[in-house]
């Protein structure tokens, strides 16, 4: 039954993001306001993933393996240097302690096994490798758009951390994150063209994202886990400390 499930979400969340990613245009990592972050990482990072990116990747696309269900998407990475593969979070077809770096960022909140993703994170990962990755938080957020965009839950803060500690990884670094506009009647509006409007929706959108990308605030990150008190989202740097867990 769990399996039914999974291939039922694989493929709703397929059938939304295979034609958003079809209309969308590539924006390159160095365009947003993780790559301060990420730029330092890279010279001791000599094996990458990131998985489920679509067309906004964080990590350098040349020599990074991309993990996506979107073809479309793989498609635009690897025309700019990625190595692409198909397959979902969890089901990663790479060997044991393979990576170094590591980017998942809002993806495990539209898994309904989220513990089956972040141990296939954790399979895939060297001991002492980072992760980054992303999550809303606060399930009294929720809004119309985490059901548009097929989320199956918003985190309680500890949830996320004892979720990660239950793969070897603690948190180092966290800072606030996401790009949701303000008010959120402009979000309303957006999706109600992207609904009903859609070759429109995405022709604004495609014009208004880089100069949205432009206006992303700096991350400000702190040690450990920040007060999460009314944050929306969060940016989680962890390190992969323990793996006596795995087979």
């Amino acid at each position: 039954m769990n399996d039914l499930n999974d291939s039922k979400l694989l493929d709703a969340n397929r059938n939304f993001y295979e034609p958003l990613w079809r209309d969308c245009r590539l924006v390159e990592p160095q365009h947003f306001n993780t790559w301060p972050l990420v730029s330092p990482m890279l010279a001791k990072a000599r094996n990458r993933l990131e998985v489920a990116p679509g067309l906004r990747p964080r990590l350098p696309i040349a020599g990074t393996q991309f993990v996506d269900i979107s073809m479309q998407a793989l498609t635009k990475l690897a025309s700019h240097g990625g190595i692409p593969t198909l397959a979902p979070i969890n089901s990663l077809p790479f060997a044991d302690h393979t990576f170094d770096l590591l980017c998942a960022l809002d993806i495990i909140e539209h898994v309904d096994d989220d513990d089956r993703a972040m141990a296939e994170i954790a399979r895939v990962t060297t001991k002492g490798a980072t992760l980054l990755l992303s999550t809303p938080l606060h399930p009294d957020m929720w809004t119309y758009f985490d059901d548009f965009v097929g989320h199956r839950r918003r985190y309680e803060p500890q949830q996320i951390r004892t979720l990660l500690l239950r793969h070897g990884f603690t948190i180092k670094l966290s800072a606030v994150f996401g790009m949701k506009p303000r008010p959120s009647i402009f979000l309303d509006f957006g999706l109600w063209f992207l609904k009903h409007r859609r070759a429109r929706a995405m022709w604004w959108y495609n014009r208004v994202m880089p100069f949205t990308v432009r206006r992303q605030k700096p991350l400000h990150l702190h040690e450990g886990l920040i007060n999460t008190d009314a944050v929306g989202e969060i940016l989680l740097v962890c390190k992969q400390v323990d793996t006596a867990y795995r087979h």
